[in-house]
């Protein structure tokens, strides 16, 4: 199957009429309004957290097709629009749903892994994603196994690209997640498990050596 293959077979869960609004845009986007797709794209993304794990994919394959077609990013634009504004509701958004605000990190985490600029991550991604991965470290997040989990997977999928961005923020959130395993009261046997993994996995460069793999894979298998 073909990229582009790979992309509509993760709109499915939409309706019929939006299935070929998204077919269109990721072959022809100069033919559909980009704005709307942008919209559809994150709502989505907020509601389904598998989805919000695809979206960055997808978004990327109607950029490219967008950027190769008409030379222009009004989806880009358009979508960066819409996560900034997100992000100035989160505080709100996390009150709202939980789920919601998860999966709105883990899209946001997932197009900065995607989205490039001269072969870069985007710059102005870089501290939005970071104060989202700060706002996963605070007490009461971390009183949550959803949140640490969310927090896990993104440092796993994009920390050495963020750590590149801006070292000394990366420095900071490690502080507070070191603090929170230590010294943190009510977290539970799976979180500090979590946090103890993500922290020995920075240590070693980013990197899952052979014995921590047998040992965390065992304690939470077992």
């Amino acid at each position: 199957m073909g990229e582009t293959g790979k992309e509509e077979y993760k709109i499915q869960s939409f309706d019929t009429e939006t299935q070929k609004l998204l077919k269109t845009a990721l072959k022809d986007p100069s033919n559909v309004d980009l704005e709307k797709v942008a919209n559809i794209i994150v709502d989505q993304s907020l509601k389904d957290c598998l989805f919000s794990k695809e979206a960055g994919r997808i978004c990327y394959t109607i950029i490219q097709a967008e950027s190769k077609q008409v030379g222009q990013s009004i989806f880009r634009r358009s979508l960066l629009n819409r996560l900034q504004q997100e992000y100035k509701d989160r505080e709100e958004l996390r009150t709202r749903s939980l789920q919601a605000w998860i999966c709105y990190v883990t899209f946001i985490c997932n197009i900065f892994d995607y989205l490039r600029v001269n072969n870069m991550p985007m710059m102005a991604l870089v501290n939005p994603v970071y104060d989202c991965l700060f706002r996963l470290a605070q007490p009461d997040s971390l009183c949550k196994e959803e949140e640490v989990d969310c927090l896990v997977l993104q440092l796993h999928r994009i920390g050495e690209q963020l750590e590149k961005m801006n070292s000394q923020r990366m420095d900071e959130l490690f502080s507070l997640l070191r603090d929170g395993f230590l010294l943190q009261e009510g977290l539970s046997s799976l979180s500090q498990l979590l946090l103890l993994e993500i922290i020995e996995f920075r240590a070693a460069d980013w990197k899952m050596t052979d014995a921590a793999q047998k040992y965390y894979y065992s304690e939470v298998t077992d």
